[in-house]
C-alpha cells in the first residue's frame, strides 16, 4: 500500500521544547522508529513533514544578520533540507538495506490567493501574549493565539500543484522511500512567461500532503501529530474522540485554523477525490492507525461503520496484510 505519511512540525519538535539540534534529532529518531514499523510491514512510504517551529527559528536568525533577511520561500527550502537530512539519516540507520531520497519540492500557488493578505499559519517559537505583542510591534509581525500561547503568523496560500510529483512517482516505483514537500513545499508562482519564482509564504503541510497523495494516487493519507485523534469539543468536559467518520458528518464543523482545521480539510479533500481513507492520529500509534485500531479514520461515504465491514479489513483483503 502506498501511504503518504505527514509528520507534524510539533511532533518533530515538541511544543515549548527548546529548539536545539539535539532535541530535533531525538524527536526525529523517535519518529523514524514509528515510520520504520510501517515500512517493515511492506508498505511504500512518501514522507512529508511540517516546519513551523524550524522555519520560524531560521527567520529569527536570518533577521539578525547584518546582511539582511532571506525570504520565507528560501528559508522554507533550507528547513526542508535540514529536517529531511535528519529524517533520512535516522531512517537509514534503522533500515540499512533500503534506498532513501530527500527532495526539495516546489508547490505552485495562486499569486491572487486572498490568503496571502490574511496571515494564519503559525511559525517559530511560542510566546506569552505580552512578549508576542512587543515583538510584533518591534518587527512588524502578525501574531495570533496558539493554544494558551501566542505565535507569529504568516500567509499560507492554497497549494495547487506539486511540481516534482512525477519525480516522486518515478522514485517510489523503484522502491525508494521519498522525503519531500517539507513544510508544505516551497511556494512558487508562475510569471507571465511561465517561469517560476518563490513567494513570501509558508504552505500548510497537510493540504500540500493531501494534494501530493492525490497526484501520486496513494492508497492512504496518514497525518501524524501529537494528539491521538480528532476531538469534538476539544478542551472541554464534553470532549469526545472521533474514530470512524465520513466527510458529510464532519464537514462544516469548526476546528482551529492553525492546527486541526487544515488536517480535516486535507482529509476530506483526499477522501472525496479518491474514495480512499485519510487518517489522523498520534505518531506513536502509526501502525495501529493504519490497521484501523487507533486515531480517526475519515472516508467519503458510509462504507466504514463496523470492524467487519471497515476499510481496514477491505484493504487487507485487496492489498495484502495491513
Amino acid at each position: 500500500m502506498l501511504i503518504v505519511a505527514a509528520l507534524g512540525g510539533n511532533a518533530l519538535l515538541r511544543r515549548g521544547e527548546p529548539m536545539t539540534a539535539e532535541n530535533q534529532r531525538g524527536n526525529v529518531k523517535h519518529a523514524a522508529s514509528a515510520l520504520a514499523a510501517l515500512i517493515d510491514q511492506g508498505h511504500s512510504l512518501v514522507i512529508t513533514h511540517g516546519n513551523g517551529p524550524q522555519v520560524g527559528l531560521l527567520a529569527l536568525q536570518s533577521a539578525a544578520s547584518p546582511e539582511g533577511a532571506f525570504p520565507l520561500d528560501v528559508l522554507g527550502a533550507e528547513s526542508a533540507g535540514m529536517i529531511g537530512y535528519v529524517i533520512e539519516q535516522e531512517l537509514g540507520n534503522l533500515l540499512r538495506n533500503r534506498l532513501f531520497a530527500t527532495l526539495l519540492t516546489q508547490v505552485k500557488v495562486d499569486p491572487r490567493d486572498p490568503a496571502i493578505a490574511r496571515p494564519t499559519k503559525p511559525i517559530g517559537p511560542v510566546y506569552d501574549e505580552a512578549t508576542a505583542r512587543r515583538l510584533a510591534a518591534e518587527r512588524g509581525w502578525q501574531i495570533a493565539p496558539d493554544g494558551d500561547k501566542w505565535r507569529r503568523v504568516v500567509p499560507s496560500p492554497r497549494p495547487l500543484e506539486i511540481l516534482e510529483a512525477s519525480v516522486i512517482s518515478f522514485l517510489t516505483e523503484r522502491e525508494v522511500i521519498v522525503i519531500c514537500t517539507g513544510g508544505g513545499g516551497v511556494p512558487v508562482v508562475a510569471r507571465d512567461d511561465g517561469s517560476m519564482i518563490g513567494v513570501e509564504a509558508v504552505i500548510d503541510k497537510d493540504l500540500a500532503s493531501s494534494l501530493l497523495a492525490r497526484q501520486l494516487k496513494a492508497d492512504m493519507l496518514l497525518m501524524l501529530t501529537d494528539v491521538d485523534a480528532v476531538y469534538l469539543d476539544y478542551g472541554t468536559p464534553a470532549a469526545r474522540a472521533l474514530r470512524r467518520v465520513v466527510a458529510t458528518e464532519i464537514s462544516g464543523r469548526n476546528f482551529p485554523a492553525g492546527s486541526m482545521g487544515p488536517k480535516i480539510s486535507a482529509a476530506i479533500e483526499f477522501a472525496e477525490a479518491t474514495g480512499k481513507p485519510a487518517a489522523i492520529g498520534k505518531l506513536d500509534d502509526a501502525l495501529a492507525i493504519i490497521k484501523g485500531e487507533r486515531g480517526t479514520w475519515l472516508e467519503a461515504n458510509a462504507a466504514v461503520r463496523t470492524p467487519s465491514s471497515g476499510t481496514a479489513e477491505r484493504l487487507a483483503s485487496s492489498q495484502g496484510e495491513i
